[in-house]
C-alpha cells in the first residue's frame, strides 16, 4: 500500500507580535504565539470571557418561541442527531427546558439506517405522533427545507439550531439559531451543536429572569453550568475548532468533571474506560467517552446514549455505560474488518494507476453504514489525502462518508462537485474536515472521478505530505515533570489547537515490545546523561524493535501515574534513524 512518508516541520512562533505575561514559562510562550493567541486576554478562560448571547442573529426570536411555549406549558419536542454532539445537545436541551419549568420535553432521535440525518419529512411524521408544538432541532436542521415544510402543514413550529454551514436556500423555520447563517455578528464560527444549544438556553435563562419567571413562581434558577460536561463533551468528540471561546467552554467543563460534579452519564463511562475521573483532559473525552457513545448511534440507537447522559442515578448510568462499552468493542471489531479491506482496496488502487488519485473514493458492498467515517479517516490517516468510504445504504443509494487533510474544504468540494454535475449527488453536507452525502450507485465511478478532479484543483504534492508540527527541540532541563504538568493546564488541546510536540535527537539505551505492536524505549538526551522512558504506540507492527542506536522522535510530554506516583514519559509520534548522534 503506498503509504505517505511523515516529515518533521517546525512552527514558526511568531513570539515578536505576542504580549504574554513575564512569569509565563518561554516554553509556553513559544506554543501559545505559534497558535495565534495574541495576549493575556486569550490565556483568560474564565466564564466571563464567554462571547454574549446576544450576538447570535435569531437569538431574540428563538427566546420569544421557547419562553411563550415554556409558559403556557407547549409540548417541546427535540429533534437530536445520532452522533455525541447530537446526543450531548439533546440532553442539555431536555436538562436545562425541564429545570426552567418546561413540563411536556420529550426527544426523538432519527435511525440513521431508516431516514438518514436531520429534520427529514419522515422524522416530522414520526414527531407528529406525540402531537408536539414546537419542533427544536439540535445539530441539525440548517438544510432541512422540506422537513420544515412538512412541520407547518402538520401544525407543529420550528426552531432550528445547528452549526453546519448553510446552503444557499435555508429553511422557513420561526426562528433560525446558527453561527454561521449570513449575517451572524457572533465572533466563535466554531461553537459545536450542543455549543449553540447551551447559548440558547444561557439567552432563555436570562429571558425568563427579567420576566420575573424565578422570582416570583417559587422555582429555582437553574445553575446552567452544571452542564458545562456535556458541552465540553460535544464540542470535543465532534472536532470543533478549539478557538478561546471553545477553549473556555471545554475547560470549564472539564473542571467541573475533575471535580465529581460531572452527570451520571458521564461518570459511568469514564468508569467503564478505566480512566481517573480527577485529571480528565480533551483527549480522554475524544479517545474514550465519545467512542462509547457513539456506538449506538453507529450499531443501534443513538437514544440509548442520550438516556445514559439523562440518567440521575448512577447504577441505572452504569448499567447504561456497561451496555455503550459492549457495543464499543462490537464496533471496533467490525471497524478492523472494514479497515483491513479498505486497506486492501488502496493497494489495488496503488497497482492499477501507479500513484494514488488525490482523491480516494472506496466502496464495498458488505460495508456498515455506521462504520464507514471510521473507515474514511483512518485511510486518510495513512496515505493523507481526502478519502471517501461508502456503503449501501438501500439497492437505490450509497451513503457516504468523507474525511479531509488541510488544503481542501470537503464540503465547499462537495459544493463544487454538485455545481459542476448537477445530477450527480442527491444530499449532501458537513464541515471544512468532515461531511457525508448520498448518490446512486450507478454514478460511483462519475462521482469518483469529479472528486479526483476536485480534490487535484486544490491539493498540491506538498499538501500530500505526511507532515509532524513540532515546537522544536526541548533542553534536557526542560524534560521535565514540571513541564508536563504545566502543559497539561495550559490546554485544553484538540482541534486547531493542538497538543505541543517536540523533536529532538536520542540515544536508544534499550527497547522491547510491550503489547505486539508497541515500543518501551529508555532514551538518553543528546550530549546530556538524562535518561527518559518513552513508549511508542503501533510502532513495532511486525512486533520487532528496530535495532537502531539513535533516533529522531517526535514526541509529546506525558505524565505516567501508576500506584501513586508520578513520572515523566514521552509518547512518541514518530521515530526514524539517525546515522550518528550529531
Amino acid at each position: 500500500m503506498q503509504t505517505t512518508k511523515k516529515i518533521i516541520c517546525r512552527r514558526d512562533p511568531g513570539l515578536a507580535a505576542n504580549d504574554f505575561p513575564a512569569d509565563l514559562h518561554p516554553v509556553l510562550a513559544r506554543i501559545y504565539a505559534a497558535r495565534n493567541v495574541r495576549g493575556t486576554e486569550e490565556l483568560d478562560r474564565s466564564l466571563e470571557r464567554l462571547h454574549h448571547p446576544d450576538l447570535l442573529k435569531g437569538i431574540d426570536t428563538a427566546i420569544g418561541l421557547l419562553a411563550t411555549a415554556v409558559k403556557t406549558d407547549k409540548h417541546i419536542l427535540i429533534v437530536a442527531d445520532f452522533d455525541t454532539d447530537g446526543a450531548t445537545s439533546c440532553a442539555l436541551a431536555v436538562r436545562a427546558l425541564t429545570a426552567m419549568g418546561a413540563k411536556h420535553v420529550s426527544y426523538v432521535v432519527p435511525d440513521r439506517f431508516r431516514f438518514g440525518y436531520g429534520l427529514t419529512p419522515e422524522i416530522v411524521a414520526i414527531a407528529a405522533q406525540r402531537s408536539p408544538d414546537l419542533l427544536i432541532t439540535v445539530d441539525n436542521g440548517i438544510s432541512s427545507v422540506d422537513g420544515v415544510r412538512a412541520a407547518h402543514a402538520a401544525g407543529m413550529s420550528v426552531l432550528i439550531t445547528d452549526h453546519h454551514l448553510p446552503g444557499d436556500t435555508l429553511p422557513d423555520a420561526e426562528a433560525i439559531v446558527n453561527p454561521n447563517q449570513a449575517g451572524d455578528r457572533f465572533p466563535s464560527k466554531y461553537l459545536a451543536g450542543v455549543g449553540v444549544i447551551f447559548y440558547v438556553m444561557l439567552a432563555l435563562r436570562a429571558h425568563l429572569r427579567e420576566v420575573g419567571r424565578f422570582s416570583g413562581s417559587g422555582l429555582p434558577e437553574p445553575n446552567l453550568a452544571k452542564l458545562l460536561d456535556l458541552v465540553a463533551l460535544g464540542t470535543v468528540a465532534d472536532l470543533v475548532p478549539l478557538d478561546h471561546n471553545n477553549r473556555i467552554l471545554v475547560l470549564q467543563g472539564l473542571q467541573r468533571i475533575n471535580q465529581g460534579a460531572a452527570c451520571a452519564g458521564i461518570q459511568a463511562l469514564l468508569h467503564v474506560a478505566g480512566r481517573n475521573t480527577s485529571s480528565i483532559t480533551a483527549a480522554d473525552l475524544g479517545f474514550f467517552i465519545a467512542p462509547r457513545l457513539n456506538a449506538a448511534g453507529r450499531l443501534e440507537d443513538m437514544s440509548f446514549g442520550i438516556e445514559c447522559l439523562l440518567a440521575d442515578s448512577k447504577s441505572t448510568a452504569l448499567t447504561m455505560a456497561q451496555r455503550l462499552d459492549t457495543l464499543n468493542h462490537e464496533r471496533r471489531a467490525i471497524e478492523a474488518d472494514m479497515q483491513a479491506q479498505a486497506i486492501e482496496a488502496v493497494k489495488t488502487l496503488s497497482l492499477e494507476n501507479e500513484v494514488l488519485p488525490k482523491g480516494i473514493c472506496l466502496f464495498n458492498p458488505d460495508w456498515h453504514q455506521g462504520i464507514v467515517g471510521l473507515v474514511a479517516s483512518r485511510i486518510k490517516d495513512r496515505v493523507h489525502r481526502p478519502v471517501i468510504a461508502f456503503a449501501r445504504a438501500t439497492d437505490n443509494e450509497l451513503k457516504g462518508s468523507a474525511r479531509s487533510v488541510p488544503g481542501l474544504h470537503i464540503r465547499d468540494a462537495l459544493d463544487a462537485i454538485a455545481a459542476r454535475h448537477p445530477d450527480l449527488l442527491r444530499r449532501f453536507g458537513g464541515h471544512a474536515m468532515a461531511a457525508g452525502l448520498t448518490l446512486d450507485p450507478e454514478k460511483l465511478h462519475e462521482f469518483r472521478l469529479a472528486f479526483d478532479e476536485e480534490a487535484a484543483r486544490h491539493l498540491s504534492e506538498e499538501d500530500l505530505q505526511g507532515k509532524i508540527l513540532s515546537d522544536g527541540e526541548l533542553a534536557p532541563e526542560d524534560l521535565s515533570l514540571e513541564l508536563a504538568s504545566l502543559l497539561r493546564a495550559a490546554g485544553p488541546w484538540g482541534q486547531a489547537f493542538p497538543e505541543p510536540v517536540f523533536d529532538g535527537l536520542f540515544e536508544i539505551v534499550n527497547r522491547r515490545v510491550v503489547g505486539q505492536h508497541h515500543l518501551k524505549m529508555a532514551l538518553r538526551c543528546r550530549d546530556h546523561n538524562k535518561v527518559i522512558n518513552a513508549i511508542a504506540f503501533r510502532q513495532a507492527p511486525d512486533g520487532v524493535a528496530p535495532d537502531w542506536s539513535h533516533a529522531r522522535a517526535a514526541y509529546k510530554l506525558d505524565i505516567n501515574q501508576y500506584r501513586g506516583s508520578r513520572s515523566l514519559q514521552l509518547i512518541i509520534e514518530h521515530l526514524e534513524p539517525v546515522s550518528s548522534p550529531t
